[in-house]
């Protein structure tokens, strides 16, 4: 059992008797481990800050002298560590008194109030305190990918641009690694501000020596680290072009993956590294390799045994899943092959003589990670399950002690109603009246007619299977007998794109399908529909549905993943027939229950508007900040380092 070890600054001890007053004036930052950390209030507005750590256990980071006293008052101004024992003479409390003995009670608080280190309840009381930052900062490097506004392709771009942001504006040092991204378009221009650090080193998997280079900008708080190799310079995405995906996908993210564990120890971001204490981020199978290395590669030789790391799931239908045979490309040790093995089932084999054995990337992060997260609570129970486990949901069972869910949140500034410049008119919450005229503003660019009061349904999104495409392509016919308009915008499978084009065509005054995706649209359609529809058959968090909340847009989602923990069933006789809830959710997934919830949802805009006003006003008042998310984090990264790493390497 660790001790626990108690550091009090600016104290000093005294063997002579002490008064024992009531001394209330310190105020709960935050809770961290075992101790809380407290902050005491002075005329000088200075705050003198005392901690708890365990001693070897690895709370903090290589500046875990941060703000240990904040102003100079510590040296000018001595103070007591005063003890109140019990009638036993146990030592019951302490709590800190002038050096003179004397205490102005008029600075005394009249209560006190106890605190819990329940991580929910801790988090919101945190977020009360505005600007608060956390007490116990950690160096953070998040291995991604895609990160906006350099990369993105979905969900995972927008999480890693804007929460290492969060978490730097509450005291962290951050980090951000990723591939630096060169297609010879003017998105090129996203990576100008990149310096280059003139610093390559060498990697040595794939039979060979490969040299890679780091691209630096400082932005937001935040280091943006670049891994610069001419297998990131080619036309099309991050990981394919319109032939599909990249062969040499795994070696791409490999190479990713040895400079992110580099990054901390060579390059002297803002004159010093960050070190070895790091807690790295590990976002999806790109960087999964991460915590392999670090117990396969690092800690057998004493370095990175500090270092903690949280594997991010945002899609677990993506794992990294290649033949057996490029196990030895991996720059692993022979006999670390066992973490990444994956053998495939029987039926998924591709003939009789196939063996079925692979190398899994995710797989292999599931089992060497500190902790698991997803981005949602309700995916972190589905991946659990068969149905939603692809192959990994044993694995992810046996390690549910460490899986959490938290999830994402929104960019507030950009998706802002009453600030949005892509939109017709702006409104809030307190007043909605330019919500019609975004309403109307859009009927006219699509042509449709000018109806107001005609309910106006919408979908953003791509157009695939997991959408549940194919739900809303068998139920138009039935819902266009209905008197309502629908929008769609989207692209993806061919079949559905020539679908909504003739789906136009059939129904002129009812429907209108853009192909492709356009940013001012898709804010349009956000602001100009009553309702947004989202039959996705899995969806880790959904972020479409966030955004229509904020714009008081109410959203009929399938009841899985993000969208069940986001979206509340509208009840309304709860609440003394004030009603609750947000939106519908329903189930099961089939054309019959997407169209009944649809049209309840229809009736209540017609026939119940302050019931619908309701239902607006309380998803624009979600609090879905990133802010908030990263406070959850921060809990996450408190447990992470409680506990020794979960493969030592040694």
């Amino acid at each position: 059992m660790e001790s626990l070890q108690t550091k009090v600054f600016s104290c000093i001890s005294s063997s002579n008797p002490i008064p024992q007053p009531k001394f209330n004036n310190f105020t709960l930052i935050k809770q961290v481990g075992y101790a809380p950390l407290w902050r005491r209030r002075s005329r000088s507005g200075g705050c003198l800050r005392f901690r708890a750590s365990v001693s070897g256990g690895g709370h903090g980071t290589s500046q875990d002298g941060y703000s240990a006293v904040e102003d100079e008052e510590k040296e000018e101004k001595g103070l007591l560590l005063g003890r109140d024992r019990d009638s036993s003479g146990s030592v019951v409390a302490f709590h800190l008194i002038p050096k003179s003995g004397k205490v102005d009670f008029n600075e005394v608080n009249e209560s006190f109030k106890d605190t819990t280190t329940n991580g929910a309840e801790d988090a919101e009381d945190i977020g009360r305190e505005e600007n608060a930052k956390t007490g116990v900062t950690h160096s953070i490097v998040f291995v991604t990918a895609e990160a906006a506004p350099y990369s993105k392709t979905g969900g995972l771009g927008d999480v890693c641009g804007s929460l290492p942001i969060a978490l730097a504006a509450r005291g962290h040092r951050v980090m951000v690694v990723s591939p630096r991204y060169l297609n010879g378009t003017p998105a090129d221009k996203k990576f100008a501000s990149a310096v280059d650090l003139d610093c390559q080193i060498k990697i040595y998997c794939f039979g060979g020596e490969q040299e890679v280079g780091f691209f630096h900008e400082y932005r937001d708080g935040v280091d943006w680290v670049f891994i610069d190799h001419p297998s990131y310079h080619r036309p099309g995405n991050p990981y394919g072009d319109g032939h599909g995906a990249y062969g040499d996908n795994q070696f791409r993210f490999t190479l990713l993956c040895h400079a992110a564990c580099e990054a901390p120890l060579v390059l002297p971001l803002g004159g010093f590294t960050y070190g070895e204490k790091c807690l790295f981020l590990v976002n999806d199978w790109h960087a999964s390799l991460v915590p392999v290395l670090l117990a396969a590669k690092y800690r057998p030789y004493g370095v990175y045994k500090d270092a903690r790391s949280i594997l991010v799931i945002h899609n677990l239908s993506h794992q990294g899943v290649e033949p057996a045979v490029t196990y030895k490309n991996l720059g692993l040790p022979p006999e670390w092959y066992g973490a990444v093995e994956w053998v495939f089932p029987t039926w998924a084999r591709t003939h009789a003589l196939d063996t079925g054995q692979a190398v899994n990337l995710l797989k292999g992060a599931v089992v060497t990670a500190d902790r698991l997260l997803t981005v949602s609570q309700g995916y972190s129970w589905e991946i659990t399950t068969g149905e939603g486990g692809y192959g990994l949901n044993w694995l992810l069972s046996s390690r549910k002690s460490v899986l959490n869910g938290i999830t994402n949140g929104i960019d507030i500034a950009e998706w802002d109603p009453s600030s949005d410049e892509h939109i017709a008119c702006h409104y809030s919450v307190e007043n909605l009246d330019g919500k019609v005229q975004c309403k109307i503003a859009l009927q006219k660019e699509l042509g449709l007619p000018i109806r107001p009061d005609c309910p106006m349904i919408g979908f953003i999104g791509r157009l695939d299977y997991q959408k549940g495409i194919d739900l809303i392509r068998f139920g138009i016919p039935e819902l266009m007998e209905d008197d309502v308009q629908f929008v769609m915008l989207g692209s993806g499978d061919s079949l559905y794109e020539d679908w909504m084009r003739a789906t136009e065509s059939a129904y002129k005054d009812k429907y209108r399908g853009w192909v492709g995706f356009n940013v001012p649209i898709s804010h349009k359609i956000t602001a100009g529909c009553d309702i947004l529809l989202m039959p996705s058959r899995f969806e880790p968090c959904g972020l479409n549905q966030l955004y229509a909340m904020r714009y008081g847009t109410v959203p009929v989602v399938h009841c899985t993943g993000g969208l069940r923990d986001t979206v509340e069933n509208f009840n309304p006789f709860a609440q003394e027939g004030r009603s609750e809830g947000t939106g519908w959710a329903f189930t099961p997934l089939t054309k019959e229950s997407m169209l009944e919830a649809l049209r309840n949802a229809i009736k209540t805009y017609r026939e119940h508007k302050t019931s619908w006003e309701g239902l607006m006003k309380r998803g624009m008042q979600r609090d879905y900040t990133w802010e908030n998310a990263a406070i959850q984090y921060e809990q996450v990264f408190e447990w992470a380092f409680i506990d020794p790493p979960y493969v030592s390497g040694g």
